[in-house]
């Protein structure tokens, strides 16, 4: 790749044609917009006024608990209060938050046109707008749930919860995460595929190795309580006794779902933040990141090692001593990774000049806010100490200096660093500064007394404490303290309204003298060049490159194709591969993400044909998406500068469906897998309602499912020859074949267990768990079977352009072998164990 593709000056109309085409759309069809500069600002706008309903929630709950004796509200209310405040903080604004900084920042970051799914953004965020308010609007109507941001049964169960409330949450929040999951996928594909050429990943901002691992926890986590929240769900729904120790079930296995996803998610907000503060420190301090590689080891390390903290949650349970030595070292242990990056932000600001500004003093406050959530930390990792203050106030007060001092602190200081960069004008250093000191001194008012109050006795979740006790004065320092920060956040939203005035191409700039990409020139079409990258500071590194990119001397200064796109390069080396093809707005998303949410709270109200019907708008909207996806493939390959010459057409691995397919696959897996080990959790803890071997169906059933599952997958095989040959015909027997094979197993199943019902023991609910885990994913593959097999009539589909085909493949061969480990773990563990 030679230095400068461009080094003539290009025309002006090259310019002018990319505005038309990345401009968003004028009048009422502005909201089908999908840039992420639009897109990015209307995510974090939408998690910030979720931060701040929660925070009057939390007023609300301050000024009752302010006096002993107090009736301000009342215990039912209140109970609803700590649910919502909890809830809407850590699925509606702290993860989304921090999401949304990703789609907004990226792409400029990484010196791409767009993350390469702008329409899946939408999605995401329309379906998190929707779903979101509508679950704040609970609330008001007394439908708001009231069993804590945690929902542990039996409380939560029908029995003890009746009405709507706890499915507000289980609906709700399991239909927010999957919006959740979207953008992760997003992010993956964007990360690893949309950089600029030459941005290695040893040269990757720190920023994006954060959100990179941030959304591969997402993967990962998430799935647990999307599991969690199902089987909860159908125990209230249909009496499937998960949870029911009467019957083989065990309340406990909620917990171990929950927080498999509630530790890491801890990690998942702070991780984002820390990388934040890994590109703010530098700038502050004008020179390079101390200890880059090993920042990079201890994001990895943090993330691996959150996964085993679970059990850090459940040390009061009765969980064996030696499952307690193990969870107590690994609560331990993940405070290195953090002490790692802690010193290194030491280290970069002791080894520049600092400019003590608003980010500054943010930062700062990270820094001995969440070290000192970090110790107290440390101390409940103790199982003694653990049990003394479990449950008390000290938890909560250690809760609070963890996520607010590891996420809220450097999310402010983000928004006052990257202003400049989507704004007209910075924000007031002055207000700033005012803003700061009140967040700042309101917190540790707020929460160190808390520390006090909870190793006096006080426990946490009551709605109010007798006189006497000493805690009078210290729950009053509380409230004030609240008030405080309820005021820092009234003042920078003030001066929000007065200084933000959304921008791209004459946004305030690089005011910080900032080294990365997101520095550029740019516009609603990121920056007007693709550059080459040789360094993790491109602009204190490469003369002239602001200058260079502007004036369109890099890559793609211009459209080839006369339509939207970017680069797709290598995921290591980052060497260009091929030119990605990108959609225009369009209303398929929004109608797609609004009915996805009206499907999920029409379900939760018991309105189950509306539902329904909503249902199927939604999976029309996303068919009428895909169709109009995966465009017809150009012969030749397009030029984009430097005697380089892409294809503008990729599928199987090197694209970038492919990818996201393997990526969904994963949480689908990861779902599975929690569905897996519910069903051997439950054995451990209830054998006896495990059926000797005796008892199980005869051995022909599962072989014949199997027989049928593999010769399903082989079907797909020879379609797959066909297809190669151009033989569209005979691609769509073998397919029909393979579904009606497929199908047929799932029935077979389902007829070998025509006696055992999923209602009366816990084992018949994980056997039937597992076979419709199946039966969902036979229904998608079939859907996206007959999807596929319209576009080969209509020809879009062929032996070239397959992209479709392709993602059908992945979908059917892990739905066979998914289908086959349960076929496994139902017919072979009982009479392996037997």
């Amino acid at each position: 790749m030679s230095a400068l593709p461009h080094p003539e000056a290009r025309p002006e109309g090259e310019l002018d044609e990319l505005r038309r085409l990345w401009n968003p759309p004028k009048g009422i069809r502005f909201i089908t917009v999908i840039n992420n500069n639009y897109i990015g600002v209307f995510y974090v706008g939408t998690a910030f006024l979720f931060f701040v309903l929660a925070g009057i929630l939390a007023l609300l709950m301050r000024t009752q608990l302010a006096v002993p004796e107090n009736d301000f509200v009342g215990p039912e209310l209140y109970n609803q209060l700590f649910t919502m405040h909890g809830t809407i903080m850590m699925f509606l604004f702290a993860v989304p938050a921090v999401e949304a900084m990703g789609i907004l920042l990226l792409p400029n970051m990484l010196g791409a046109r767009d993350l390469p799914f702008p329409r899946l953004s939408a999605y995401a965020f329309w379906a998190y707008f929707v779903g979101g308010l509508v679950f704040f609007a609970s609330i008001f109507v007394g439908w708001a749930p009231q069993g804590g941001w945690f929902m542990n049964p039996p409380l939560t169960t029908e029995r003890f919860s009746p009405g709507f409330n706890a499915d507000f949450w289980l609906l709700g929040i399991g239909f927010i995460e999957i919006s959740a999951i979207a953008g992760a996928i997003e992010i993956i594909v964007g990360v690893l595929r949309t950089r600029s050429p030459g941005m290695t990943l040893g040269r990757m901002p720190l920023y994006a190795w954060a959100i990179l691992v941030f959304a591969l926890m997402i993967v990962f986590a998430f799935p647990a309580v999307i599991a969690a929240t199902m089987l909860l769900e159908l125990e209230r729904a249909f009496g499937w006794p998960f949870f029911r120790a009467e019957v083989g079930g065990d309340p406990l296995l909620w917990q171990h779902l929950f927080w498999f996803f509630g530790h890491p998610e801890v990690y998942i907000i702070f991780l984002p933040a820390a990388g934040m503060v890994s590109m703010i420190v530098p700038t502050m301090a004008q020179t390079p990141m101390v200890g880059y590689r090993l920042v990079v080891l201890a994001l990895v390390a943090t993330a691996f090692l959150s996964f085993g903290l679970w059990v850090h949650h459940m040390f009061a349970t009765g969980i064996p001593q030696l499952s307690l030595s193990f969870f107590q070292a690994a609560s331990t242990a993940v405070a290195i990774p953090a002490g790692i990056q802690v010193f290194a932000w030491i280290a970069t600001l002791a080894g520049g000049r600092v400019q003590l500004n608003t980010p500054t003093l943010f930062v700062l406050g990270f820094l001995f806010t969440f070290v000192l959530g970090g110790l107290t930390g440390v101390m409940v990792a103790v199982i003694p100490f653990d049990w003394q203050a479990h449950d008390t106030y000290f938890v909560v007060a250690h809760l609070h200096y963890v996520l607010i001092g590891g996420m809220v602190f450097p999310l402010f200081a983000a928004f006052y660093y990257w202003m400049p960069y989507t704004s007209k004008h910075a924000l007031s250093e002055r207000v700033g500064r005012w803003v700061f000191g009140l967040v700042f001194i309101g917190f540790h008012l707020t929460f160190f007394p808390m520390h006090i109050t909870g190793l006096d006795g006080m426990p946490r979740r009551v709605y109010t404490y007798p006189a006497g006790y000493g805690w009078e004065t210290l729950n009053l320092l509380s409230t004030v303290g609240a008030y405080m920060i309820a005021a820092g956040v009234l003042l920078f939203l003030i001066d929000l309204a007065r200084r933000f005035r959304m921008s791209s191409e004459e946004n305030a700039g690089n005011v910080w003298n900032a080294g990365t990409l997101e520095w550029l020139p740019n516009g609603n079409y990121s920056n007007r060049s693709i550059p080459i990258v040789t360094s993790r500071e491109p602009l204190w590194d490469q003369p002239n490159l602001a200058e260079d990119v502007d004036a369109g001397r890099y890559y793609l200064p211009n459209a080839p194709t006369g339509g939207r796109e970017t680069i797709i390069t290598s995921p290591v080396e980052a060497k260009p591969q091929f030119l990605l093809r990108m959609p225009m707005p369009g209303w398929a998303p929004l109608v797609a993400a609004w009915f996805t949410a009206g499907f999920f709270l029409l379900l939760t109200v018991k309105l189950v044909v509306p539902a329904l019907i909503s249902g199927v708008i939604a999976v029309a909207g996303i068919m009428y998406w895909g169709w109009h996806l995966d465009p017809e493939p150009i012969r030749e390959p397009v030029d984009v500068g430097g005697g380089i010459k892409l294809p503008a057409y990729m599928s199987g691995p090197v694209s970038q469906a492919w990818w996201a397919v393997v990526v969904l696959l994963l949480v689908a897996a990861s779902i599975y897998g929690c569905a897996v080990f519910s069903y051997l959790y439950l054995w451990t803890v209830s054998p006896g309602f495990w059926p000797a071997a005796d008892a199980l169906p005869g051995p022909v059933f599962p072989l014949a499912t199997a027989a049928l599952f593999v010769a399903s997958s082989l079907a797909l095989g020879l379609a797959n020859r066909r297809l190669k040959a151009n033989r569209l015909r005979g691609m769509g027997v073998a397919m029909g074949v393979g579904l009606v094979l497929l199908v047929g197993a799932v029935a077979l199943e389902l007829y070998a267990q025509r006696d055992l019902s999923p209602s009366e023991s816990a084992y018949g609910a994980a056997v039937y768990l597992l076979a419709s885990l199946a039966g969902f994913y036979t229904v998608v593959v079939s859907m996206m079977a007959f999807f596929a097999l319209a576009r080969a009539a209509t020809g879009r589909l062929g032996p070239v352009r397959r992209v479709t085909f392709d993602n059908v493949r992945l979908f059917w061969h892990y739905t066979v072998g998914q289908s086959l480990v349960g076929l496994a773990l139902v017919h072979g563990f009982p009479r392996l164990v037997g």
